[in-house]
């Protein structure tokens, strides 16, 4: 019974990376042995362990047989007799396939320290066309890698190709494709996520609008609005806002983010950019009543840090676009209009339909003045 520290940490350490995640192989050893050291198992499908100590991974070293389409299409086999040799060749990438031993050695049987120093992303052997869902893990690999110059090797490039043209890419399960996106927008370049599944046509059957404006552009307006979101926040909704909430009509972008199992937050949030971004880096600065149903539309009353956000999003998407949006007056008015007391206005009489109608004329009023005041250079911070 051999234990290996395999995959990402290998890798990480190599390029001299902060490691965060660890995970083991073992050879030579059966579930039952596991268990008799005090390891927990939570693999269904396959044998995995959790340690007793540290709640690392550790994995029986296994094999993986084509049955069917997709991620779940695989037959796994773990046995003892299965090598360490046989569980590095069924990982995606040369550079995630190799493993150290408990005195320090690097195996590496399928040149992944030579693809480091190349800088390359290559798959391992041509198993890799047997799941689709590496297509999205090399695109977020290279987003992440990109910084240190690593790209895809062409020949995997056109691996990937090939298996767009099979047809496999239609049978990746629509959550694990948020999954990966998800990750990918919080990795360092995640505009080259979405290159990467265009050169491999594979972008135009998950993301169709996005590969129409990579088509005509090697740099449309979403992917800068995506890049300027990522200086601006952390937040995953906002990033996926301003790269959906420009990319076609309201209805259109809400079916497309059903369509990529995106979550409410990021769905609620790209929909507001598409319904209100012309509004806000067009007329409503400069008037009340657009301004004043932007607001109710975006409920800015009751979630005022949602709003925040909107901004963010639609900020990135003016700057894309050469166009300015003025969040200190809109804030300003936001401010303005939320401090109406309803107290106050019943103190005056007002109840029932009346008082919601006073609440809103006043709202109108302070949004009004805070325009008019900033328009002729008034405004106070």
């Amino acid at each position: 019974m051999q234990t290996y520290l395999v995959g990402g940490a290998v890798r990480d350490a190599l390029l001299g990376r902060a490691v965060k995640d660890r995970d083991w192989v073992v050879v030579g050893a059966t579930p039952d042995e596991m268990l008799a050291k005090g390891f927990r198992q939570v693999g269904a499908d396959f044998p995995v362990f959790l340690h007793p100590e540290t709640q690392e991974e550790y994995a029986l070293a296994r094999t993986e047989r084509k049955k069917g389409h997709g991620y779940h299409g695989f037959e796994v086999h773990s046995a003892p007799d299965v090598t360490l040799e046989d569980d590095l060749r069924r990982r995606d990438l040369t550079i995630n396939a190799m493993a150290q031993a408990e005195d320090g050695t690097i195996i590496d049987p399928f040149g992944g320290q030579h693809d480091l120093e190349r800088k390359l992303l290559r798959h391992v052997s041509p198993a890799f066309s047997e799941d689709p869902l590496r297509i999205l893990r090399v695109a977020r690999f290279a987003a992440r890698l990109e910084p240190l110059g690593f790209r895809v090797a062409p020949e995997t490039n056109e691996l990937m190709r090939e298996m767009v043209r099979s047809g496999e890419v239609e049978h990746l399960v629509p959550e694990r494709i948020w999954q990966e996106t998800q990750r990918a927008l919080h990795e360092h370049r995640p505009d080259v996520y979405f290159r990467v599944m265009q050169d491999c046509d594979a972008l135009s059957r998950l993301i169709p609008p996005l590969a129409n404006a990579l088509t005509s552009n090697a740099n449309p307006a979403p992917l800068r609005a995506l890049m300027l979101a990522v200086q601006l926040s952390s937040h995953t909704a906002v990033r996926y806002a301003a790269l959906l909430g420009g990319l076609d009509t309201p209805l259109a972008v809400e079916d497309l983010s059903q369509s990529l199992r995106a979550p409410n937050d990021c769905q609620a949030m790209a929909i507001l950019v598409a319904t209100s971004a012309d509004d806000l880096l067009g007329p409503a600065t400069e008037d009340p009543d657009l301004l004043l149903a932007v607001l109710d539309r975006c409920d800015a009353w009751r979630r005022p840090e949602r709003f925040d956000d909107l901004l963010i999003a639609i900020g990135a998407l003016g700057q894309a676009t050469l166009r300015e949006l003025d969040s200190h007056s809109i804030k300003q008015a936001l401010e303005a209009a939320r401090a109406v007391d309803p107290q106050a206005l019943m103190a005056e009489g007002h109840t029932g339909k009346a008082l919601g109608e006073a609440i809103r004329r006043t709202r109108h009023q302070r949004i009004a003045t805070v325009l008019k005041q900033n328009k002729t250079g008034n405004h106070h911070d």
